[in-house]
This record gives C-alpha cells, structure tokens and sequence, in this order.
C-alpha cells in the first residue's frame, strides 16, 4: 500500500477532488500555508493500493498545473524601509507537491 501526500494550491483542490472522485478514489483534506508566499494550500492524504498510485500520480499531474502570479516581495520585520518601494515580482504558482510512501501498516476502525 501507499500514502501519497500531495500539497496542493487552494484553487485547485476542488477539481481535483473531483477527478480523484470520478475514478474511485478518496483523501482526507488538510489545510496548510505555504512557506514562501504564505499562501493557503490544502494537503491531501490518499491511500491506494500500490498498483493505483501512478495512475493517483497522474490524475494530480492532469489537474494541477503551474503558472505564474505578481506578488509583492515580503520586507524584513523591524528594519526602517521608509525608502524602500517593494517592485512587484512574477512567481510560478500551482502544480503540486507529492510525496509517495510506502505503508508499513494499515487499519481502518
């Protein structure tokens, strides 16, 4: 059995929640921020047997995918900046992150 952990961009969990559904497949959902743009993210627990997990894999791949934002470079706490005028920078945002582990154990109670 695996655990795949995917970290996911919050506009994107829906539809791939639902794709994950449509083919049979269950996750717990987690909530999480990122540690870069502190951003909302969700993290999502799926269990599958180990035949299963590269077609889970690629269902995250399909609904996923990478793009770019604008945001505003973050400044250091308790440092006068009254000069400064943060320029905004483009950064890739979405796709996933996924972990795939092997399961020691399983139990459902």
């Amino acid at each position: 059995m695996k655990l795949i952990i995917a970290v996911v961009q919050d506009q994107d969990v829906d539809r791939l929640v639902d794709a994950l559904m449509d083919e049979g497949y269950r996750a717990t959902k987690l909530a999480s921020t990122g540690g870069f743009l502190k951003s909302g993210n969700t993290t999502l627990l799926i269990g599958v047997e180990d035949s299963h997990a590269d077609r889970v894999v690629d269902i995250v791949k399909d609904t996923c995918k990478s793009r770019t934002q604008m945001v505003a470079p973050l400044t250091a706490v308790g440092r006068s900046m009254s000069n400064y005028v943060p320029s905004p920078v483009e950064v890739p945002i979405g796709g996933a992150t996924v972990f795939v582990v092997n399961v020691e154990r399983f139990e459902k109670a």
